[in-house]
Protein backbone atom coordinates (compact mmCIF):
# COMPACT_ATOMS: atom_id res chain seq x y z
CA UNK A 1 0.00 0.00 0.00
CA UNK A 2 1.36 3.30 -1.17
CA UNK A 3 2.16 6.42 1.45
CA UNK A 4 0.07 9.54 0.58
CA UNK A 5 1.30 13.15 1.65
CA UNK A 6 -1.37 15.45 2.62
CA UNK A 7 -0.74 18.67 1.43
CA UNK A 8 -3.53 21.14 3.11
CA UNK A 9 -2.22 19.15 6.92
CA UNK A 10 1.70 20.67 5.80
CA UNK A 11 0.69 24.22 5.17
CA UNK A 12 -0.22 25.59 8.64
CA UNK A 13 2.84 24.59 9.62
CA UNK A 14 4.77 26.33 7.65
CA UNK A 15 3.10 29.24 7.82
CA UNK A 16 3.57 29.06 11.36
CA UNK A 17 7.37 29.18 11.06
CA UNK A 18 7.45 31.97 8.12
CA UNK A 19 5.03 34.57 10.72
CA UNK A 20 7.70 33.59 13.41
CA UNK A 21 10.42 34.41 11.49
CA UNK A 22 8.71 37.56 10.03
CA UNK A 23 7.98 38.93 13.75
CA UNK A 24 11.28 37.92 15.01
CA UNK A 25 12.89 39.95 12.43
CA UNK A 26 10.49 42.76 12.99
CA UNK A 27 11.32 42.90 16.65
CA UNK A 28 15.12 42.90 16.36
CA UNK A 29 14.49 45.31 13.84
CA UNK A 30 12.65 48.11 16.55
CA UNK A 31 15.43 46.97 18.74
CA UNK A 32 18.04 48.15 17.13
CA UNK A 33 15.93 51.14 16.02
CA UNK A 34 14.82 51.64 19.67
CA UNK A 35 18.89 51.10 20.31
CA UNK A 36 19.93 53.75 17.85
CA UNK A 37 17.48 55.87 18.47
CA UNK A 38 18.53 56.21 22.22
CA UNK A 39 22.12 56.67 21.32
CA UNK A 40 23.52 60.41 21.00
CA UNK A 41 26.91 60.83 20.33
CA UNK A 42 28.36 64.20 21.57
CA UNK A 43 30.78 65.88 19.40
CA UNK A 44 34.23 68.18 20.84
CA UNK A 45 32.97 71.73 20.83
CA UNK A 46 28.77 71.23 21.69
CA UNK A 47 26.74 70.70 24.10
CA UNK A 48 23.92 68.24 24.04
CA UNK A 49 20.73 69.17 25.52
CA UNK A 50 17.92 66.42 26.07
CA UNK A 51 14.79 67.34 26.79
CA UNK A 52 11.54 65.74 28.01
CA UNK A 53 8.09 66.49 27.10
CA UNK A 54 9.87 70.08 26.63
CA UNK A 55 12.09 70.56 29.96
CA UNK A 56 15.72 69.90 30.41
CA UNK A 57 17.07 67.00 31.65
CA UNK A 58 20.22 66.93 31.17
CA UNK A 59 22.70 68.77 29.29
CA UNK A 60 25.96 66.51 27.99
CA UNK A 61 29.25 68.76 27.84
CA UNK A 62 32.07 66.04 27.62
CA UNK A 63 32.25 64.60 24.13
CA UNK A 64 31.36 60.75 23.65
CA UNK A 65 28.45 58.14 23.37
CA UNK A 66 25.74 59.03 25.44
CA UNK A 67 22.09 57.61 25.87
CA UNK A 68 18.59 58.79 26.30
CA UNK A 69 14.79 57.27 27.01
CA UNK A 70 14.00 56.81 23.23
CA UNK A 71 10.72 58.46 22.05
CA UNK A 72 10.19 60.27 24.86
CA UNK A 73 12.88 62.68 25.26
CA UNK A 74 14.47 64.49 22.29
CA UNK A 75 18.13 66.07 22.19
CA UNK A 76 19.66 69.21 20.56
CA UNK A 77 22.19 70.87 20.04
CA UNK A 78 24.02 73.95 21.74
CA UNK A 79 27.94 75.05 20.43
CA UNK A 80 30.77 75.91 22.71
CA UNK A 81 32.58 77.35 20.25
CA UNK A 82 33.53 81.39 20.38
CA UNK A 83 30.89 82.77 17.71
CA UNK A 84 30.74 86.35 15.92
CA UNK A 85 27.34 88.50 16.19
CA UNK A 86 27.84 91.17 14.01
CA UNK A 87 25.32 94.20 16.09
CA UNK A 88 23.10 95.92 13.14
CA UNK A 89 24.94 99.79 12.94
CA UNK A 90 23.16 102.61 14.63
CA UNK A 91 23.20 106.16 15.45
CA UNK A 92 24.30 107.62 18.17
CA UNK A 93 25.21 111.86 19.25
CA UNK A 94 28.79 112.32 20.63
CA UNK A 95 29.77 115.03 23.39
CA UNK A 96 30.30 117.79 21.33
CA UNK A 97 26.81 116.91 19.27
CA UNK A 98 27.75 115.20 16.14
CA UNK A 99 25.93 112.30 14.82
CA UNK A 100 27.62 109.21 14.28
CA UNK A 101 26.78 105.57 12.47
CA UNK A 102 28.67 103.11 14.98
CA UNK A 103 28.76 99.43 13.52
CA UNK A 104 29.95 96.65 16.30
CA UNK A 105 30.47 93.10 16.41
CA UNK A 106 30.78 90.48 19.06
CA UNK A 107 32.60 87.63 19.91
CA UNK A 108 30.94 85.46 22.44
CA UNK A 109 30.32 81.93 23.70
CA UNK A 110 27.85 79.84 25.65
CA UNK A 111 29.43 79.33 29.44
CA UNK A 112 26.15 77.81 31.35
CA UNK A 113 23.57 76.46 29.15
CA UNK A 114 21.09 75.69 31.74
CA UNK A 115 20.74 79.15 32.46
CA UNK A 116 20.51 80.56 28.59
CA UNK A 117 17.89 78.19 28.23
CA UNK A 118 15.82 78.97 31.05
CA UNK A 119 16.29 82.36 30.45
CA UNK A 120 17.27 83.58 27.26
CA UNK A 121 15.42 80.62 25.70
CA UNK A 122 17.29 80.14 22.00
CA UNK A 123 20.13 81.77 20.88
CA UNK A 124 18.92 84.21 18.76
CA UNK A 125 17.32 85.83 21.77
CA UNK A 126 20.31 85.67 23.66
CA UNK A 127 21.95 87.54 20.66
CA UNK A 128 19.25 90.05 20.77
CA UNK A 129 19.59 90.56 24.46
CA UNK A 130 23.04 90.91 24.14
CA UNK A 131 23.17 93.01 21.40
CA UNK A 132 20.91 95.78 23.06
CA UNK A 133 23.37 95.87 26.21
CA UNK A 134 26.21 96.46 23.95
CA UNK A 135 24.56 99.53 22.32
CA UNK A 136 22.96 101.06 25.35
CA UNK A 137 26.91 101.16 26.62
CA UNK A 138 28.64 102.21 22.89
CA UNK A 139 26.25 104.99 23.13
CA UNK A 140 27.00 106.16 26.69
CA UNK A 141 30.78 105.83 26.23
CA UNK A 142 30.59 107.46 22.91
CA UNK A 143 28.56 110.30 24.30
CA UNK A 144 30.92 111.21 26.38
CA UNK A 145 33.31 111.85 23.81
CA UNK A 146 34.26 114.39 21.37
CA UNK A 147 34.02 113.10 17.26
CA UNK A 148 36.96 114.49 16.56
CA UNK A 149 38.38 111.49 19.64
CA UNK A 150 36.58 108.97 18.01
CA UNK A 151 37.85 109.26 14.66
CA UNK A 152 41.84 110.27 15.20
CA UNK A 153 43.67 107.28 16.02
CA UNK A 154 46.47 109.64 17.26
CA UNK A 155 43.77 110.73 20.15
CA UNK A 156 41.31 107.88 20.15
CA UNK A 157 41.03 105.47 23.87
CA UNK A 158 38.89 103.42 21.52
CA UNK A 159 41.10 100.39 22.45
CA UNK A 160 40.90 100.76 26.16
CA UNK A 161 37.06 101.97 25.21
CA UNK A 162 36.71 98.34 23.54
CA UNK A 163 37.48 96.65 27.32
CA UNK A 164 35.38 98.83 28.92
CA UNK A 165 32.20 98.22 27.10
CA UNK A 166 33.48 94.20 26.97
CA UNK A 167 33.37 94.41 30.52
CA UNK A 168 30.33 95.98 31.31
CA UNK A 169 28.21 93.66 28.56
CA UNK A 170 29.20 91.11 31.10
CA UNK A 171 28.12 92.71 33.67
CA UNK A 172 24.75 92.70 32.81
CA UNK A 173 25.10 89.75 31.15
CA UNK A 174 25.75 88.04 34.33
CA UNK A 175 23.03 90.04 36.60
CA UNK A 176 20.29 88.53 34.34
CA UNK A 177 21.73 85.05 34.65
CA UNK A 178 21.61 85.04 30.37
CA UNK A 179 24.54 82.05 30.72
CA UNK A 180 26.25 83.86 27.73
CA UNK A 181 29.97 85.96 28.38
CA UNK A 182 31.40 88.17 25.72
CA UNK A 183 35.29 87.97 24.95
CA UNK A 184 35.65 90.87 22.82
CA UNK A 185 33.50 94.04 21.57
CA UNK A 186 34.77 95.68 18.49
CA UNK A 187 33.76 98.97 17.07
CA UNK A 188 34.65 97.79 13.25
CA UNK A 189 33.25 101.00 11.45
CA UNK A 190 32.36 105.00 12.70
CA UNK A 191 30.88 106.69 9.23
CA UNK A 192 29.00 110.50 9.79
CA UNK A 193 25.37 110.46 7.71
CA UNK A 194 24.94 111.58 4.75
CA UNK A 195 23.18 114.61 5.68
CA UNK A 196 25.90 116.38 7.84
CA UNK A 197 28.96 114.18 6.33
CA UNK A 198 30.16 117.64 4.24
CA UNK A 199 29.51 120.13 7.15
CA UNK A 200 31.91 117.95 9.52
CA UNK A 201 34.69 117.39 7.29
CA UNK A 202 34.88 120.90 6.43
CA UNK A 203 35.05 122.03 10.08
CA UNK A 204 37.91 119.23 10.55
CA UNK A 205 39.44 120.69 7.40
CA UNK A 206 39.34 124.09 9.76
CA UNK A 207 40.40 123.24 12.98
CA UNK A 208 43.39 120.81 11.07
CA UNK A 209 44.52 124.37 9.67
CA UNK A 210 43.79 125.90 13.02
CA UNK A 211 46.33 123.67 14.61
CA UNK A 212 48.91 123.67 11.95
CA UNK A 213 49.03 127.64 12.08
CA UNK A 214 49.51 127.15 16.09
CA UNK A 215 52.46 124.61 15.51
CA UNK A 216 53.94 127.11 12.88
CA UNK A 217 53.66 130.18 15.57
CA UNK A 218 55.07 128.17 17.78
CA UNK A 219 58.24 127.06 15.48
CA UNK A 220 58.77 130.94 14.79
CA UNK A 221 58.53 132.00 18.38
CA UNK A 222 60.92 128.95 18.92
CA UNK A 223 63.43 129.76 16.36
CA UNK A 224 63.78 133.78 17.22
CA UNK A 225 64.15 132.37 21.37
CA UNK A 226 67.03 130.26 19.20
CA UNK A 227 68.46 133.03 17.39
CA UNK A 228 68.53 135.80 20.55
CA UNK A 229 70.07 133.24 22.16
CA UNK A 230 72.60 132.65 19.58
CA UNK A 231 73.61 136.40 19.06
CA UNK A 232 73.80 136.95 22.79
CA UNK A 233 76.36 133.77 23.22
CA UNK A 234 78.44 135.49 20.13
CA UNK A 235 78.35 138.84 21.71
CA UNK A 236 79.48 137.64 25.21
CA UNK A 237 82.36 135.61 23.32
CA UNK A 238 83.28 138.84 21.25
CA UNK A 239 83.53 140.88 24.31
CA UNK A 240 85.66 138.38 26.29
CA UNK A 241 87.86 137.99 22.85
CA UNK A 242 88.34 142.15 22.70
CA UNK A 243 89.04 142.28 26.53
CA UNK A 244 91.46 139.72 26.01
CA UNK A 245 92.98 141.37 23.09
CA UNK A 246 93.32 144.56 24.58
CA UNK A 247 95.04 143.13 27.76
CA UNK A 248 97.19 140.96 25.34
CA UNK A 249 97.54 144.60 23.58
CA UNK A 250 98.46 146.26 26.38
CA UNK A 251 100.75 144.20 27.98
CA UNK A 252 102.89 144.19 24.42
CA UNK A 253 103.00 147.92 24.38
CA UNK A 254 104.00 147.92 28.18
CA UNK A 255 106.67 145.27 26.93
CA UNK A 256 107.57 147.43 23.88
CA UNK A 257 107.90 151.00 26.17
CA UNK A 258 110.58 149.15 28.07
CA UNK A 259 112.60 147.65 25.03
CA UNK A 260 112.41 151.25 23.70
CA UNK A 261 113.65 152.63 26.83
CA UNK A 262 116.45 150.48 26.95
CA UNK A 263 117.50 150.87 23.71
CA UNK A 264 117.64 155.17 24.29
CA UNK A 265 119.41 154.20 27.59
CA UNK A 266 121.99 152.46 25.87
CA UNK A 267 122.39 154.86 22.66
CA UNK A 268 120.37 158.14 22.66
CA UNK A 269 121.70 158.98 19.23
CA UNK A 270 120.51 155.65 17.44
CA UNK A 271 116.77 155.93 19.33
CA UNK A 272 116.63 159.60 18.62
CA UNK A 273 117.43 158.44 14.79
CA UNK A 274 114.98 155.16 14.76
CA UNK A 275 112.19 157.64 16.64
CA UNK A 276 112.80 160.39 13.65
CA UNK A 277 112.48 157.81 10.70
CA UNK A 278 109.55 156.07 12.56
CA UNK A 279 107.97 159.61 12.60
CA UNK A 280 108.59 160.16 8.95
CA UNK A 281 106.75 156.84 8.64
CA UNK A 282 103.64 157.57 9.95
CA UNK A 283 103.57 161.54 7.77
CA UNK A 284 104.90 161.26 5.15
CA UNK A 285 103.24 159.45 1.91
CA UNK A 286 103.80 159.67 -1.86
CA UNK A 287 102.14 163.26 -1.97
CA UNK A 288 103.42 165.12 0.60
CA UNK A 289 105.72 168.20 -0.28
CA UNK A 290 109.06 169.37 2.23
CA UNK A 291 110.60 172.09 2.04
CA UNK A 292 114.15 172.03 3.91
CA UNK A 293 116.83 174.50 4.03
CA UNK A 294 120.16 173.07 2.49
CA UNK A 295 122.46 172.79 5.89
CA UNK A 296 119.53 171.05 7.35
CA UNK A 297 121.11 167.42 8.70
CA UNK A 298 118.13 165.91 7.45
CA UNK A 299 118.78 167.18 4.14
CA UNK A 300 122.73 165.84 4.09
CA UNK A 301 121.36 162.90 5.29
CA UNK A 302 118.78 162.63 2.33
CA UNK A 303 121.38 163.26 -0.08
CA UNK A 304 123.97 160.80 1.29
CA UNK A 305 126.33 163.42 2.65
CA UNK A 306 128.21 161.84 5.70
CA UNK A 307 130.86 163.18 7.37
Amino acid sequence: MSDTIDINEKKPKDMRNYIRAGVTIVVIAALILIAINSMIIVKEGEYKVVRQFGDVIKIHDEPGLKFKIPLIQEVSTLSKKKMVYDVDEKEITTLDKKRMIIDNYAIWSISEPENMISNARTMANAEARMGEFIFSIVRTELGKMNFSEIINEEESSRGTLNDEITSRVNEYLTRDNYGIVVDDVRIKRSDLPEANEEAVFTQMITDREKIAQEYLSQGEAEKNRTMATADREVQEMLSTARAEAEKIRAEGEKEAAQIYNEAFTKDPDFYQLYRTLESYKQTIDGETTIILPQDSPYTELLLGYFE
